[in-house]
């Protein structure tokens, strides 16, 4: 039988289809451990060892464990991760009838993997913002049921199908919803307020505006013959929220620590709410008072960029440099790249490095090949945010970037693990 914390994770990808139910699952879990919302139009009156979270755009989130030790003497041991994944979202004015099918258009956000879309049960969720009483409010839905599909095209009419065949995003990708009759209208907003009626029992609301993506109805899962792997959509990059959030949880109180998952990296993180924009500089400077406090804190800090690596696939070998190739449930993977698209150096990786020894945990490592392009993560934007000493690391992954992807058991426990290490280590780099 897998663990509690493989199970607490296909919970966590189930209950959390976008980023914004995501960031309320994380918020559930924060104040059920007692942990106080904060609001940031309110002034703040932190207590010493408080325990605090502050969301932004209800799509990002920070938590704040304030330590025992002096912050600014001893530093903030922070990680990151973020809260959205490549998906399908729906246009603002999304309503298409072709011969008698109704079908939503949608935008392709982040480096979809696209192919695995086709022929998938999929479902509807986000936030939808609604006037009702002339009051303007949002709320969550997230439809659950399959309520649209993408169908393949069939081999016989698209012969080139596997041998190279390019999608077409604007006329390829809307979803099916429904096979209208003559006397049959559609309206989607009239949708959506049918919806927010079934789940929240809002009534008379007139829908203004949404954020929703398509996501495959299938449920995460633990699958392979000996029970290796966890299957499920989102796990780049809702694996490493929920293994922050679970070490900051049992971690003890003696430093102060902080965890941050932040919306849009899959687009750039350019945003109010995105790790290249002020929202943990800003939170930051709050809780520490002064600019010269920040400074100083941030000069004694490190922050641990939690993203998922990719897996050495057996069937593509040849995609990787030789001497880099991590395997999925032989640990955490610190990725270097002399390019700066990941912010690890030899100093953070080797601190990285004792960590995992002294928690006798498995370690590998990831440099992309040099004739191929390397992605990017948050570790770089944040280290540029604030000038603080950061490394890039993350689990082994398959399949990164579609509907459905591929990561180890073991490496799951091995990353809180070693979360936690880090988030009780007496001392930084």
């Amino acid at each position: 039988m897998y663990s509690t914390s493989t199970q607490g994770l296909l919970d966590f990808l189930n209950n959390s289809a976008s980023p914004f139910h995501a960031t309320q699952s994380m918020c559930q879990a924060l104040q059920a451990a007692g942990y106080q919302a904060l609001d940031e139009r309110d002034s703040w009156q932190l207590e010493p060892q408080g325990r605090y979270y502050v969301t932004r755009n209800d799509s990002s989130i920070i938590a704040i464990k304030l330590g025992k030790q002096d912050t600014v003497e001893h530093g903030i041991r922070l990680v990151g991760a973020h809260t959205d994944s490549p998906c399908l979202k729906v246009k603002p004015q999304p309503e298409i009838t072709r011969h008698n099918y109704w079908q939503l258009g949608v935008e392709v956000y982040g480096g979809v993997l696209l192919s695995p879309w086709f022929d998938r049960d999929l479902s509807l969720a986000g936030r939808i913002t609604f006037k009702q009483n002339n009051q303007l409010k949002s709320c969550l839905i997230d439809f659950k049921h399959a309520i649209a599909t993408i169908p393949s095209l069939a081999i016989h009419l698209n012969r080139e199908a596997n041998t190279g065949w390019e999608i077409n995003a604007q006329t390829e990708l809307p979803p099916i919803l429904a096979q209208l009759h003559d006397t049959q209208s559609k309206d989607f907003r009239a949708l959506l307020a049918n919806q927010l009626e079934l789940e929240h029992g809002i009534h008379d609301a007139t829908i203004l505006d949404y954020e929703l993506c398509f996501y495959d109805t299938q449920p995460a899962a633990v699958i392979g013959l000996n029970r290796d792997f966890i299957a499920g959509a989102r796990l780049d990059n809702l694996l490493s929220c929920y293994a922050g959030l679970q070490a900051l949880l049992n971690s003890s109180d003696e430093h102060t620590q902080v965890l941050v998952c932040t919306d849009h990296e899959e687009v750039g993180s350019n945003s109010s709410c995105g790790a290249d924009g002020p929202f943990l500089a800003q939170v930051l400077h709050r809780i520490l008072g002064s600019e010269e406090a920040f400074i100083r804190t941030v000069q004694h800090s490190l922050l641990i960029s939690a993203d998922n690596a990719h897996g050495i696939h057996p069937n593509y070998a040849d995609k990787h440099d030789g001497n880099h190739g991590p395997l999925l449930n032989l640990g955490p993977v610190i990725k270097i790249n002399a390019n700066q698209r990941y912010a690890t150096n030899s100093e953070t990786s080797s601190f990285f490095k004792l960590l995992c020894a002294q928690a006798e945990i498995p370690v590998q490592s990831f440099v992309t090949r040099s004739d191929l392009g390397c992605g990017s993560t948050i570790g770089p934007i944040t280290a540029g945010q604030l000038g603080v000493q950061t490394i890039d690391i993350g689990v082994p992954t398959f399949a990164m970037h579609s509907i459905r992807e591929l990561a180890g058991c073991q490496d799951l426990g091995y990353l809180i693990h070693v979360l936690q290490a880090f988030y009780n280590s007496p001392v930084l780099p």
